[in-house]
């Protein structure tokens, strides 16, 4: 997700999360429910995890390699205009980097596995569509 200014969301998990505690991500997410798509499911993650009520776009699907198992990962993106308001369950920090800060924390800081994998692959497919 981006702010107005184009910057990128970044987030540290919590210490008592159960997976990957106390690492960084980009992404917010979930599973899919039985009776959602994908852009519900997003869209009522971004409810659940920062209080926005916001409509994401699709940009890619893979098979994620998964640090703990093999998934399929959706990844969205939407702009958010509000106020972020986090679940401490969720989230302990935040705070918007733009893309070349975020390209270095990927590489620099402790991130979540499955963060970084999608975020080579997101970039590649902006890098493509972009022409670069």
């Amino acid at each position: 997700m981006r702010d107005t200014e184009g910057r990128v969301l970044v987030h540290r998990r919590p210490e008592n999360a159960l997976r990957f505690p106390g690492q960084l991500n980009w992404m917010l997410g979930g599973a899919v429910e039985a009776t959602e798509s994908y852009e519900e499911a997003a869209a009522r993650e971004l409810a659940e995890e920062l209080g926005v009520q916001a409509t994401p776009h699709f940009v890619l699907k893979y098979l994620c390699h998964g640090a703990i198992a093999r998934y399929w990962l959706g990844i969205h993106e939407t702009v958010i205009t509000t106020r972020v308001r986090p679940a401490a369950r969720e989230i302990s920090w935040h705070a918007w980097f733009t893309e070349p800060e975020l390209d270095d924390l990927v590489r620099h800081q402790e991130f979540v596995p499955d963060a970084r994998e999608a975020y080579g692959r997101y970039r590649s497919l902006n890098a493509r569509t972009r022409g670069s």
